[in-house]
């Protein structure tokens, strides 16, 4: 017989090797056989509700890093709810309307101007339901656990219809209206846009310096007078109906030297503005405040039919240009809403597609916007104008799909106010609450300063607007058409709209004062995406019946402070008057391992597919956990190789665990705390500790705390403590001692409650390790409850206690270590050792009754007074330790030194207590002895 088949050498057939690409797909097959998610739902029936609501990826494409972060997220906190007392639902959705579909059909060759708009939107609709089978297998491989065979989907005829009835609400309630007012206009889209559509560049600008002629000075200016005018967009010259000055700004009337004109430029910028005009000397002949120019006329540079008003307003500002801010109306917010005060005519010459129109005049009309600067600036140098011109670089409107530049351009839209319930959005949002908390200033800010929301589109694939003009066009919004409408779309789904005409959409037998003949025609304009998914409160969460509205919880991107936060909250205030989340956690951006956002066209994207093929998903789940996700992330793959060795840690840690629990059974085996040894005792009350910082981390969304926390119990508290001292114990006494049992207590309650702690995080791993726990009741984790804190009474004046312990046992490794040093000792059992101890640790080691030796590893230890302690014995930590080589021989079974070695005859090389070990349970060594 070999010796260590007298040791409790723990076996388990739990791999070292996770071979997770492999075994991950495999596992979850089996959740789906066995209907897991519907088990534990119906498990829970009973419970409170915990809805966290799914905001609807985009449609198209696969999957990127940003997308497996927040789904992972999302089922971590899911899988929680579910093991910790609530019935926890989770729909998953998608966003499948709106212009990236529309663009990738016509890159696949079909035009959509060649065909019926119902075709084209078949065509649409398919390809929008083939990327959601995409991407729902790419979230299934990520180990996601939804209802994903009853998804939410933006086309659904019943969720379009439940958004056409938000709509319908809103225009009761007067929220909607059309207006001719500047919009974000995407030409390269040929389409309006939402302020959530837009993204900003840097770019680099032609800005020219010009002068207009005044007209009709009103007595305080001459005809020979020049207003000087700064534009960073010289097309939009050809609509120019005004210029605008601050009211309480100085202007002074500059005459330079050897000309006859005169120049108005503000007082501040005239040093600044000169040398850029060649004025190297000039004359100041008056001054004046802005509101002393006010309603002055001018000349437009070449438009002989057009004049411009100097008008005043506080947009203007100082910090460069010349203060007096050339107006087109058309082109621009500040332009229009100040126009608008004084009664200026709105003018538009750019087309839906760039292009200058007729009305730009024929030295303009068909080119593209961008391409007139040089005429621009002919013109005005022809009529004696022109300034100056230089490049200025300023952050610019990107249409955020298409990467083009946008223009501000006024056309009829449909537009939702918020201004009549402003003030009860703002008033719902302190109700919120917020991860991180600055996310109720942010949000706070955008609703506070937010405009009008232009919700029409100038597309095809989308939910129609529910509009009907009457014969002299006047609109038609009433409620009970729009919900007559609703009716057929959730009938027929959105198509109806674009199949039939508009009589035939109309309630039958339907009139209307404004057309005696009965005639009506219908919006051709489609709603923006904004509303589809910000109607999602509506169409999912009020019309599932295992879904409750307001929804817990809302979880997306940052971005979506100005995106789906933003749009769900405007028209669930509008419609109800409350939030439709009760809190809300918002994320940062995906970040490669330099700290540069990640692009395709930079080449530094890593997809979460391949990191399932190459690591496994479980370690892009537990990177999940591993950052602050409320801040930008950086990920590479030399950081998921780091966080793939702290997955092996952990895998390690818990084989280590099944292996010396493979012979306990918890039922008729388990020690009871009281009983336990003190060593026991204080790992279980680390454990319960653990227990009670994870599941509030969890119930507070502080995910990162989770991975520092159990990364520190496996590292510290277990692996260099608890599981090194335990081998003495688990590996030496006797299968059933007393003390073994009460350390494989310990280690099972660990096993069973950090399989559970990590199973949100770690579902494939949580349920391979579960497989392999003897005496569970469940085939899945998953279907366990989350470990409880105990209450252990009196523990933490115990705890307080084992502080004193590890004081000690500092002390005692420095002393070890230098002894090492000495070349004295090599390993901990070859030393013995004498600690002198005051009376305080000679009582806290009484209270506690533990065996210090077997803390400190070392084979004898004595303990006496301090005040024997002599000047040769050496102070470490203040406390004094004598270090000795370890007295008698070295047993090769427990690899610690005895004294009594030999006592036994039978058993020459063991000491006395292993002798009568081996003689009980291990009979047979008696006649077959141990090999040499």
């Amino acid at each position: 017989m070999k010796y260590k088949d007298t040791l409790n050498l723990g076996k388990t057939a739990f791999p070292m090797r996770g071979s997770l690409p492999t075994t991950e797909p495999e596992r979850q097959q089996g959740w789906y056989d066995d209907n897991l998610y519907e088990q534990r739902l119906a498990q829970n029936e009973q419970k409170p509700h915990f809805n966290l609501h799914d905001g609807p990826p985009y449609a198209n494409g696969n999957i990127h890093l940003g997308h497996a972060l927040n789904k992972i997220t999302k089922d971590i906190i899911v899988r929680y709810k579910n093991m910790n007392g609530y019935y926890a639902p989770y729909v998953p959705g998608w966003d499948t309307h709106g212009l990236p579909i529309e663009q990738q059909l016509t890159k696949a060759g079909h035009d959509r101007k060649s065909m019926p708009k119902s075709e084209w939107r078949n065509l649409a609709k398919d390809f929008a339901l083939e990327q959601v089978d995409k991407q729902r297998n790419d979230f299934k491989r990520l180990g996601i656990m939804a209802d994903w065979d009853h998804p939410y989907i933006t086309l659904q005829p019943e969720f379009e219809a439940a958004q056409l009835r938000v709509f319908g609400t809103m225009a009761k309630k007067g929220y909607i209206f059309q207006g001719a007012k500047p919009v974000y206009w995407s030409w390269s889209s040929e389409s309006a846009l939402a302020e959530a559509e837009i993204e900003y560049h840097d770019i680099k600008s032609t800005s020219l310096f010009y002068a207009n002629r005044v007209k009709d000075g009103k007595g305080i200016l001459d005809g020979d007078t020049y207003l000087v005018v700064w534009t960073t967009t010289p097309f939009t010259v050809t609509a120019s109906r005004g210029i605008t000055l601050g009211p309480d700004f100085d202007y002074v009337l500059v005459k330079p030297a050897g000309q006859d004109k005169k120049y108005v430029v503000a007082k501040e910028l005239l040093e600044t503005v000169a040398p850029k005009f060649g004025w190297e000397d000039y004359e100041v002949l008056d001054s004046y405040k802005g509101q002393d120019l006010d309603k002055i006329t001018a000349y437009h540079p070449w438009d002989a039919d057009a004049e411009e008003v100097v008008m005043n307003a506080d947009h203007v500002t100082l910090d460069s240009g010349t203060g007096l801010v050339h107006t087109a109306p058309g082109f621009g917010e500040d332009d229009y809403n100040v126009s608008k005060q004084y009664g200026l005519e709105v003018v538009v010459t750019v087309d839906e597609k760039g292009n200058m129109t007729k009305n730009a005049g024929p030295d303009f009309e068909g080119r593209f916007y961008d391409d007139v600067t040089g005429t621009v600036i002919t013109k005005l140098t022809d009529a004696g104008l022109f300034l100056a011109k230089e490049k200025i670089t300023h952050s610019y409107p990107f249409d955020w799909r298409t990467k083009k530049p946008i223009i501000w351009r006024a056309v009829p839209q449909w537009f939702a106010s918020i201004d009549n319930f402003r003030q009860d959005i703002l008033d719902q949002i302190n109700g919120v609450n917020f991860f991180p908390a600055w996310g109720q200033k942010r949000l706070h800010n955008m609703i506070a300063g937010r405009g009008d929301w232009v919700i029409s589109r100038q597309r095809v694939w989308g939910v129609p607007l529910p509009i009907f003009y009457a014969e002299d066009g006047t609109a038609i919004l009433d409620a009970d058409i729009i919900e007559h409408v609703a009716q057929l779309v959730e009938k027929h789904g959105s198509n109806v709209w674009f199949e039939r005409e508009a009589k035939d959409l109309l309630p039958e037998g339907y009139t209307n004062e404004h057309s005696p003949n009965g005639q009506f025609k219908k919006e051709e304009d489609i709603m923006d995406v904004w509303f589809d998914s910000g109607s999602s409160w509506n169409g999912v969460m009020r019309q599932r019946p295992q879904l409750d509205y307001p929804a817990d919880l809302y979880l997306e991107g940052s971005d979506q402070y100005r995106g789906w936060f933003n749009s769900s909250l405007i028209t669930s205030v509008a419609v109800t008057g409350q939030a439709p989340y009760k809190n809300l956690l918002s994320q940062g951006f995906t970040l490669d391992g330099k700290g540069n956002k990640m692009s395709k066209s930079l080449g530094n994207t890593i997809s979460p597919l391949d990191v399932g093929n190459k690591f496994g998903v479980e370690i892009l789940r537990l990177w999940t956990i591993s950052v602050d996700t409320s801040q930008d992330m950086p990920v590479s793959d030399e950081i998921l190789k780091q966080v793939a060795d702290s997955y092996r840690k952990i895998r390690n840690t818990m084989r280590f665990l099944l292996a010396n629990t493979s012979d306990f059974d918890y039922d008729t085996d388990k020690v009871a705390f009281a009983d336990r040894a003190a060593h026991d005792q204080y790992a279980t009350v680390l454990l319960n500790n653990l227990v009670a910082d994870l599941k509030d981390s969890y119930d507070n969304y502080r995910l990162n705390e989770i991975y520092s926390r159990l990364i520190n119990f496996i590292n510290v508290d277990l692996s260099a403590f608890y599981l090194d001292v335990a081998k003495d114990v688990v590996y030496v006494e006797a299968p059933d001692s007393a003390l073994r049992r009460s350390m494989q207590s310990v280690f099972y309650e660990i096993l069973t409650a950090l399989t559970k702690l990590m199973l949100p995080v770690l579902p494939h791993t949580a349920e391979e390790i579960w497989s392999y726990i003897p005496h569970t009741n469940t085939k899945y984790a998953y279907l366990q409850d989350m470990p409880t804190v105990e209450d252990l009474p009196e523990t933490a004046d115990m705890m307080v206690k084992w502080e004193t312990v590890f004081a000690l046992r500092s002390a005692a490794n420095k002393a070890i270590e230098a002894a090492r040093t000495d070349g004295l000792v090599g390993k901990n059992a070859e030393a013995a050792m004498t600690l002198y101890l005051t009376a305080d640790q000679k009582s806290v080691l009484s209270e506690l009754n533990l065996d210090l030796r077997l803390i400190l590893m070392v084979s004898q230890l004595d303990l006496k007074d301090r005040e024997d302690a002599t000047d040769a014995v050496p102070s470490f930590d203040d406390v004094p330790v004598l270090v000795e080589k370890a007295r008698g021989g070295l047993s090769p079974r427990d690899r610690r030194y005895h004294e009594d070695l030999g006592a036994d005859e039978a058993f020459p090389e063991l000491s006395k207590a292993e002798a009568e070990l081996v003689r009980k349970y291990y009979p047979a060594a008696l006649a077959e002895g141990f090999e040499a």
